[in-house]
């Protein structure tokens, strides 16, 4: 379990801090996408800064397991695979962003509220008592 609570306590509140994040620029959506829309390689940048994580979490915590541990394996799995996602199709990504913009403008807040529980949830684990 320690490590699981190593690992949460360093996603949760990076989740935590992306949850704020896209709730206090919701507003500017639109220009942020925009931006990394017209950006491959900005893309393919992000794509390794989730795929190395992620496969770190997939190596060291790949627990399929009851218990809320899981959540580790399954944050560390999308992490890898986004990533991975976005290493081989930086430009397709891109394109799919233009035209995803106004559908994802409505859902936005709800990612971002995602974003909050999930990120809350693993630093309360991390940090919180037992």
């Amino acid at each position: 379990m320690t490590t699981s609570k190593t690992i949460a306590a360093l996603l949760g509140p990076s989740v935590l801090a992306g949850g704020i994040s896209v709730l206090i620029n919701a507003a500017h959506f639109q220009t942020i996408a925009q931006g990394l829309s017209e950006s491959p390689a900005l893309i393919m940048i992000a794509g390794y800064l989730a795929f190395i994580p992620g496969l770190a979490i997939v190596y060291f915590h790949n627990r399929w397991t009851r218990g809320w541990p899981v959540l580790v394996t399954i944050m560390g799995w999308i992490s890898l695979v986004v990533g991975l996602l976005r290493i081989l199709f930086p430009v397709e990504i891109a394109a799919t962003i233009t035209k995803l913009i106004p559908t994802v403008t409505v859902a936005f807040p709800t990612i971002g509220i995602i974003f909050l529980l999930i990120g809350g949830f693993l630093s309360f684990k991390a940090f919180g008592r037992g």
